[in-house]
């Protein structure tokens, strides 16, 4: 199958350093978002400083410079679905970015999950086709495999509890029948997203350093899906709070590699 046929050359007939200017002193740590409601709130708890913008059909997307007890971090919002979202930060690494830290939306394949509850992934099962250009052919790819310990550290001191476990990328939100959620229980998946192992590839193939971590959304463990708080400014506070927590290991990175 063509997704089987992955090439090890790292010359591509377009790079991002073709089409992007690398920028000075480009901040260390980037933190990321899914939701324009959440971006937008926490954007507004900073003196931001717009220092790029990344170029797309859809428009441009503004790239700012904040600071948190005293550290400086690029900010920006993600768009949803891997093809977009990988080559956004593709452009942002070749801007200066190293580290990511990016939180998102997911669905969960376990109705204990709480609402809004945290969810670390270990491992993410790869249907889906952006992670295959960009890593060896296979079922699932590790991911973060770097501070996770430092997470749940910051975790358990600001009070939050957490799940472990491996999450499934999808990039057709609409074809999750009931028989594939089943299989991907049956493989281990806890919940569903549409971003981490593509970026995982990426960030992995570029030498990028790649954290993610998700906030519980709708339930598809159930006789009928339950929305919940899967959109718009539902809980909206509960996930700014949750979005500081990124700050937070950010701080910690800044610590962990003496920034």
């Amino acid at each position: 199958m063509l997704l089987e046929e992955f090439d090890r050359s790292h010359e591509a007939i377009i790079d991002p350093d073709m089409l992007v200017t690398k920028l000075d002193d480009f901040p260390e740590v980037t933190i990321s978002c899914f939701s324009k409601h959440l971006f937008r709130n926490v954007l507004s708890l900073f003196d931001a400083q717009q220092i790029g913008e990344i170029h797309s059909a859809v428009g441009l997307n503004p790239v700012y410079r904040v600071e948190y007890k005293g550290k400086p971090f690029a900010l920006f919002q993600s768009y949803v679905g891997e093809p977009l979202c990988v080559a956004e930060y593709e452009d942002l690494m070749a801007m200066g970015s190293k580290r990511l830290v990016l939180l998102g939306n997911c669905g969960v394949l376990e109705r204990s999950i709480e609402d809004c509850g945290i969810i670390i992934p270990t491992f993410a099962i790869r249907d889906e086709g952006t992670s295959y250009h960009y890593s060896e052919p296979g079922d699932m790819i590790a991911v973060n495999k770097k501070y996770r310990e430092e997470f749940k550290a910051i975790l358990s001191e600001c009070g939050y509890p957490f799940i472990e476990g491996i999450t499934w990328t999808t990039d057709a939100p609409y074809r999750e029948t009931r028989n594939k959620v089943n299989r991907r229980k049956a493989q281990g998946a806890i919940c569903v997203e549409m971003e981490c192992a593509g970026m995982q590839a990426a960030c992995d193939f570029r030498g990028n350093e790649f954290f993610q971590f998700f906030y519980a959304g709708d339930n598809l463990d159930h006789s009928s899906w339950e929305p919940r708080s899967i959109s718009g400014e539902t809980r909206l506070d509960d996930k700014t709070k949750i979005m500081m927590l990124a700050f937070e290991l950010g701080l910690k990175i800044a610590e962990v590699n003496k920034l």
